[in-house]
This record gives structure tokens, C-alpha cells and sequence, in this order.
């Protein structure tokens, strides 16, 4: 296990970049589109004092390896069970996941409910259409390449659009999304292909995979922040409706990533649900 800094494992041939810490009840932290496990550094420090939490660089994401093929939402959460396998992680596990990474993870628990205690769910991909002009022109391939183009001034830009406080718009941040972005963009690409089209996200998966999930009444937190200009607040009144079973929770004056901007809230918020 690693004691805080990343670390490498191979899963299918193809080296995945990982953090794991501490000790107990495993939590698994999966980010958004475009991002890599840092968006998860602040919840490793505040929950691993009482649980083993692991982050990971999801496939052609951050610094893992792309699939082999390409990257679509069933691909990357039928990976997980196969990370899960190569780390040792038998058990049900608590569920984390912020944009992109809802998604994953809803996909991970209709597939897997046997290996899912539950879920909290961060502003997530899956419950609406509306999203941020960026994302939708990943439909379209000509122009995208133009707009991926890695420069400082857009990491910055992106950076104003995820948090609501500037504050967090740090220069380390900015380094880190420019580094990122210099980072192969394919499965970014592909991803928003999968998810949406150029008018929004694709209603087909997101009402198949609500179903699914809604039938099988597993222990939700649906967690927003009520400023997100990537994927709008409204979209918490439609996870009421669509996992009427699950807890919401909706935090005011912050954007597109509670787990950092509220960091010690989220995690007593999410320290909260489990011990329920």
C-alpha cells in the first residue's frame, strides 16, 4: 500500500497510477473527465484517519494508460472490478464519484451492486442534459483539437469555471491543469463523444442507467454544489426524482467540486452517511 505519495499498477497489460491510504473500510474516489486523482488529495487527508481511500488516474486519464480500443462509460466501469481484483479488493467498497466519475461509479454499482456498499454522488454526470459549452463541442472533432490546445490561459479559464470561489484558482492549480492538459486528450475525446452530442448529454444511458440503479434501492448521497457552471444545481432536484431512496445535500456559494471547496464539510458530510 502506498503511504501518500502515487503509485503504479499494471491491470490488463497497461500501467494505472494510483494513490492509497490509511486503513479500515475501503473508499474508492473516482474524478471527473479531463482530471486525475488530485481532485481528491484534501478527502485522502481528511477520511483516510478511519478508512483505507484510494484514488485513481482513470484509464487515458491523468497519467494511466489508455484501453485498448476506445473509451466509452461501460468500458472504463467494467475496468474497475479489475483494478479493484489487482489491489485485493474483495469486499464492497464505498463508492465516490465526482462528474465523470458518477457515472462510472452508477455504471460500476448496476453492473456490481454485490461489490458496492453504497454511493455518494458529486455533482455527477447522468441526471440532466444542460452542460458547460466546452464539453458539448467534445462532439465535435476538428474544432475540439483547436480548443484542447494546452496553454496556460485555458487551464487558468477552466479552473474559474470549476470553482465558485477564485480563491482556489491557485497558481499550483494552474501548473497542475497545464501539465495535465499536455497530457494525451484521446479518451477525453471519446468520452464526450460517448456521453453527449453538441446540443448536451445523451438522454439514452442516463435513463437506462437510472433505472437500473433505482431498482436496486442501493444507500445513495447525491452531493452539489449549488454554483457549478460545468453541470447545473437543478440537476439535484432530478436525482430526487429519479433515486427517490436517496439522501441529497446541497452546498451554497460552491462550484463544480465540493469534495475541494468544502472539503472538511464533505467529508463530515460523507462520515455522516456512512455511519448511518
Amino acid at each position: 500500500m502506498s503511504t501518500g505519495a502515487t503509485a503504479e499498477l499494471v491491470v490488463g497489460g497497461r500501467s494505472v497510477r494510483y494513490r492509497d491510504t490509511g486503513a479500515g473500510d475501503t473508499v474508492v474516489l473516482v474524478h471527473g473527465i479531463g482530471r486525475s486523482l488530485e481532485d481528491w488529495t484534501e478527502q485522502h487527508d481528511l477520511l483516510s484517519s478511519d478508512y483505507r481511500v484510494i484514488s485513481v488516474d482513470l484509464p487515458g486519464f491523468g497519467w494511466s494508460d489508455r484501453l485498448e480500443g476506445p473509451t466509452t462509460l461501460k468500458r472504463l466501469s467494467a475496468w474497475l472490478p479489475a483494478f479493484l481484483d489487482e489491489l485485493g479488493v474483495t469486499e464492497p467498497v464505498h463508492l465516490l464519484g465526482n462528474s465523470l466519475g458518477g457515472a462510472v461509479t452508477m455504471a460500476f454499482a448496476a453492473e456490481h451492486p454485490e461489490r458496492v456498499r453504497d454511493l455518494v454522488l458529486v455533482n455527477s454526470a447522468g441526471f440532466g442534459r444542460e452542460v458547460a459549452l466546452g464539453l458539448r463541442l467534445l462532439a465535435l472533432r476538428p474544432l475540439t483539437r483547436v480548443l484542447l490546445r494546452p496553454r496556460r490561459s485555458s487551464a487558468a479559464r477552466t479552473l474559474r469555471g470549476i470553482f465558485h470561489d477564485p480563491s482556489f484558482s491557485t497558481e499550483e492549480r494552474v501548473e497542475q491543469a497545464y501539465v495535465l492538459a499536455q497530457r494525451p486528450r484521446e479518451a477525453m475525446l471519446e468520452m464526450g463523444r460517448d456521453l453527449g452530442t453538441v446540443r448536451g448529454v445523451r438522454e439514452g444511458w442516463r435513463r437506462d442507467l437510472l433505472a437500473r440503479l433505482a431498482e436496486q434501492d442501493l444507500p445513495t448521497l447525491v452531493v452539489w454544489g449549488a454554483r457549478d457552471l460545468i453541470l447545473p444545481a437543478v440537476h439535484l432536484e432530478a436525482a430526487k426524482t429519479a433515486l427517490p431512496h436517496a439522501r441529497t445535500h446541497l452546498f451554497l456559494d460552491t462550484g463544480h467540486m465540493p469534495q475541494i471547496e468544502q472539503a472538511e464539510a464533505f467529508a463530515e458530510l460523507v462520515r455522516d452517511f456512512y455511519r448511518g
